[in-house]
């Protein structure tokens, strides 16, 4: 009997990795379909925005735990247009996270999807290299919402983030100022199997797009499948 529970306990422990990249992997998916659903609706993301971003950061049902004070936590992914100059196809995806609240996140308690658009190289390289507080170590805004909606405004044209919320089924601009963005590099050696670093994963494409992101990237490849950004 003693035995049999010693080899019970050795298979759980085996199957912990296979788990949670499972975990990772529908997290993922659950990107693809929230950026997908996203960009079919009538009022989306303006074209001439999302021409423009570098990369884009789903967090798909994000939820508040702290009532009163803001603080939410989620986790998603990251994809960004291949290369170190940012102009290639969309690509494999490096696991975020996002912790932290303000007024923007004060949503009734309901789980939300987030989208940011990284709006120009310097904001991208901060990310997947460390911690960035929104609104502090990158500016931040409120993204403009509809298909041909004028983009151009004082803050878009500054802002290196443009963020976006969608929750009872209304998708609009929201502040995120003071939250925290940052990679999760544990998350991603689950997904990938062996550790990983973000930037390797974007700038250097060390691992092809898995299968999960096929969604994501091909959805981001037909809306936007050339970086019309001066930088």
């Amino acid at each position: 009997m003693k035995r049999m529970w010693v080899g019970l306990g050795f298979a759980a422990v085996l199957a912990l990795p296979s788990v949670a990249q499972k975990k990772e992997q529908e997290r993922v998916e659950n990107a693809g379909t929230v950026m997908q659903e996203i960009l079919n609706a009538p009022d989306s993301i303006p074209q001439s925005v999302l021409d423009k971003a570098e990369c884009v950061v789903v967090l798909p049902s994000v939820v508040k735990i702290a009532i009163g004070i803001g603080g939410s936590y989620g986790r998603g992914v990251m994809t960004c247009r291949g290369g170190e100059d940012y102009k290639g196809k969309w690509g494999a995806p490096t696991m975020m996270a996002l912790e932290g609240g303000s007024a923007g996140l004060q949503l009734g308690g309901q789980a939300t999807d987030f989208v940011l658009l990284l709006m120009n190289p310097r904001s991208a390289s901060s990310i997947l290299s460390s911690k960035v507080k929104l609104g502090g170590d990158a500016s931040a805004a409120a993204g403009p919402v509809g298909r041909t909606a004028a983009a151009e405004t004082s803050a878009t044209m500054q802002a290196e983030i443009l963020t976006y919320s969608r929750a009872r089924g209304l998708f609009a601009g929201v502040s995120l100022t003071g939250s925290t963005l940052r990679p999760d590099n544990d998350a991603n050696k689950n997904l990938y199997g062996s550790k990983m670093d973000a930037k390797d994963i974007v700038l250097k494409g060390t691992v092809p797009p898995p299968a999960c992101s096929t969604k994501l990237v091909t959805t981001l490849d037909k809306a936007s499948p050339t970086n019309k950004s001066s930088s």
